[in-house]
């Protein structure tokens, strides 16, 4: 039979670990602002100084801030786009015009609308300060049946003409 060998386990006294000591202002080392670099950090607990900031004085007045009254009066002075929709299916080929009073409108030659589907054409008037009245007509030629219309200035509306 063979001898085994027994090992003793060393022990280990573990003690505390002291703190480092502060260090007293006086024996701080000096570092200047020009110094000052960063880098990556290390584990020495020495603080970089901070610049100090130096307020900047303005050479002119701040800027008034306009009351909400006096914002209302500039929205509202502003003209706003009035969109006509014309629901009416014409036929392949043809056009849908709009004459009356507004802006670019008249009642001597009519304004062609867009075609936004087969059965839809619209016109956007932009700048229309009073109501705007108009009739529709297909191809510029025939005018559609009854009173004309009336739309507010802003306004987005669609209407079906009978011709």
């Amino acid at each position: 039979m063979k001898s085994r060998k027994t090992f003793k386990t060393p022990t280990i006294s573990a003690s505390p670990a002291k703190a480092p000591a502060p260090i007293a202002a006086s024996k701080a080392p000096a570092i200047s602002a020009a110094k000052a670099v960063p880098s990556a950090p290390t584990a020495s607990k020495a603080f970089a100084p901070v610049a100090k900031v130096i307020p900047v004085k303005r050479s002119e007045a701040p800027k008034a801030v306009p009351a909400p009254a006096e914002k209302a009066s500039v929205v509202a002075s502003k003209p706003l786009e009035t969109i006509i929709s014309v629901k009416v299916d014409v036929g392949f080929g043809n056009q849908v015009y709009l004459r009356g009073e507004g802006p670019g409108l008249s009642w001597e030659k009519g304004v062609p609308a867009d075609c936004a589907a087969s059965d839809l054409w619209t016109l956007a008037l932009k700048d229309a300060a009073k109501p705007v009245r108009f009739k529709v007509l297909v191809n510029d030629a025939t005018w559609s049946t009854g009173e004309d219309y009336e739309v507010a200035p802003g306004q987005r509306v669609t209407f079906t003409p009978a011709f």
